[in-house]
């Protein structure tokens, strides 16, 4: 597994409470701490936090230097398209399919891209995937259809399925 190096390593410095409180101190003084050390991160794990956070630019830094897989189920059971699409971020989600990922990945309960799409209510990616050709019909673990994971209050989805009820 590859490392990710923290870019911030700082000193730890506390300084010393001059006012009186009538607590006694047993510490040693402030001078006499050490340095920090610098924190490792594994590559996937600051990847994920990226997309999660919708960092475009080290997000593509990361894919062109090769330091992730699109593919990877990540300890969360997803992959990064899922965390792309749960993060509502449209631009993401384009951006890691143009470097790969597969708009029909499935995370570990079989939820596709369109499945996560439909269950949280963002119909401005779901109209993006399945403009890309994600299939509508496939079904997730439980058997369910992404159309069966739409709010009824959401309109807009639901007329992009052909399901919208005329009130």
């Amino acid at each position: 597994m590859k490392y990710y190096q923290c870019p911030v390593s700082q000193a730890m410095g506390i300084k010393a409470y001059t006012n009186d409180c009538g607590v006694p101190v047993s510490c040693k003084t402030s001078a006499s701490l050490k340095p920090s050390r610098s924190v490792h991160f594994p590559n996937d794990i600051v990847f994920q936090d990226y997309v999660r956070h919708g960092e475009l630019e080290r997000i593509g830094c990361f894919i062109r230097a090769r330091r992730v897989s699109l593919d990877t189920i990540y300890h969360s059971g997803m992959a990064a398209i899922h965390e792309a699409v749960l993060s509502g971020n449209l631009e993401c989600v384009k951006l890691l399919v143009h470097y790969g990922a597969d708009i029909h990945q499935r995370d570990e309960e079989g939820w596709t891209p369109l499945h996560m799409a439909c269950s949280d209510g963002f119909p401005h990616i779901a109209r993006y995937l399945l403009s890309l050709g994600a299939d509508p019909k496939l079904e997730n673990d439980c058997g369910e259809k992404p159309a069966d994971l739409i709010e009824t209050d959401n309109k807009e989805l639901l007329e992009l399925f052909g399901l919208a009820v005329n009130d």
